[in-house]
């Protein structure tokens, strides 16, 4: 084997370490952010869109109210 062949070698081991490393630690991270949506982000944005579904309904029935009083007084 060359000299030039072992280094060749070498930077591809090199490379494919690095390639797996970053590949394990992408995986790691992309579970800790589903774990995170789905334990604390899910969660709030049910919890709040049924909120505004709410306040939007009243909004609605005190619009639906103000509209009926107004034919009625006309």
């Amino acid at each position: 084997m060359t000299e030039f062949d072992r280094k060749v070698e070498e930077a591809s081991a090199r490379f494919n370490r690095s390639v797996a490393n970053i590949s394990e630690t992408l995986e790691k991270e992309t579970k800790e952010l589903v774990t995170y949506l789905n334990d604390e982000v899910v969660p709030a944005v049910r919890t709040h869109s049924s909120k505004a579904l709410r306040t939007a309904a009243g909004k609605l029935s005190e619009f639906a109210d103000f509209l009926e009083a107004q034919r009625k007084g006309s």
